[in-house]
């Protein structure tokens, strides 16, 4: 439950915190506040001679599944006592900021007493460019972005389930579906180096991949063109790995072992094993591993690891050997 007095009123662009009086040498900080891409806090701290105000997002040492660090433009407020004898002192103003962790700080002189409020007007956030260009506004480029990404997906989508000028055959297993050389070369430089030699593919106008179903393969070409459902990437997540690999598409390959390493259990840790060597997927190799040792689930799977151990590759079984006595023997 929050603390008394720790809630930030927030609204797209604008933050505010209302704070009771505040003794001198005393430290608050509010609860975390939603605006833009990120969760902020605000803290305040109070000597005898000053009032310390800090804003700062919520940043994670990690890359994965977060937002970068904001680079800010905003205008900060402290309002004291209430309209109409309200006094403001005001920030002079912070233009594009980046507000890592060590986040924007401001000084002010403590002689107001009584309540007050705290007030951040964001006038941009922005994120750099990953590439080195300007950082851009989430507010305008971002949706911008997004709705032509959306566009631009959704017309892809329907230019392999419509068959719009398609120039190329794929044939699966058990059936073929038409696609566009163009797309794949761009996603594939496999495929581009098909469609760019004297290849058989050029010459035929056809790829056979003989290997995948036609339902594994339909999915492999709406991943290709922006459309594969997740369930329909589930369904077919080992055929997918092996298209991935195979026409050296990287984050197909990388998007299939973050979701094979996600549900590792009893009926599929062999198997994943062996995926896993046979792709080179280190991490999913140590999380079977761990899973079959440290957890000692090997027991429980006794008849498929005798299996294993008579049929897999010699260097993979050298492997797991190997992994078993480093780890029974650190216990």
């Amino acid at each position: 439950m929050s603390a008394a007095g720790s809630r930030v009123d927030a609204a797209p662009r604008l933050a505010q915190w209302r704070v009771d009086a505040l003794p001198c040498y005393t430290y608050r900080k509010s609860d975390s506040f939603r605006v833009g891409l990120w969760n902020w806090y605000l803290s305040v701290e109070r000597n005898n001679k000053q009032t310390c105000v800090k804003l700062f997002a919520e940043l994670s040492n990690s890359a994965k599944n977060t937002a970068p660090a904001p680079i800010a433009s905003f205008v900060t407020k402290l309002l004291i006592s209430f309209p109409p004898n309200q006094k403001i002192i005001e920030h002079p103003g912070i233009l594009d900021k980046p507000l890592k962790h060590e986040g924007f700080v401001w000084t002010v002189d403590s002689s107001f007493t009584g309540r007050f409020v705290i007030e951040i007007e964001f006038l941009d956030l922005k994120v750099a460019d990953s590439s080195g260009g300007e950082p851009a506004s989430i507010w305008a480029s971002r949706q911008i972005k997004q709705s032509s990404d959306n566009t631009a997906l959704s017309s892809l989508a329907r230019m392999l389930h419509e068959g719009i000028l398609t120039d190329i055959t794929i044939n699966a297993d058990d059936g073929s579906i038409r696609a566009h050389r163009a797309i794949l070369a761009a996603r594939s430089p496999v495929f581009r180096s098909m469609f760019s030699h004297d290849l058989r593919e050029k010459e035929l106008s056809t790829v056979d991949i003989s290997d995948m179903s036609l339902d594994a393969c339909r999915g492999f070409l709406n991943y290709i063109y922006g459309d594969l459902r997740s369930e329909e990437f589930v369904a077919h997540r080992l055929a997918l790995l092996g298209a991935a690999d195979k026409y050296d598409i990287a984050d197909l390959k990388e998007a299939c072992l973050e979701s094979l390493l996600e549900d590792i259990d009893t009926r599929n840790v062999i198997e994943r094993l062996q995926t896993a060597h046979l792709y080179r997927l280190q991490r999913l190799k140590d999380g079977c591993l761990r899973f079959l040792v440290e957890f000692r689930k090997v027991y429980e799977v006794q008849d498929e690891f005798s299996a294993f151990l008579q049929t897999a590759d010699r260097d993979l079984v050298a492997e797991v050997f190997q992994g078993v006595l480093a780890a029974w023997s650190g216990r």
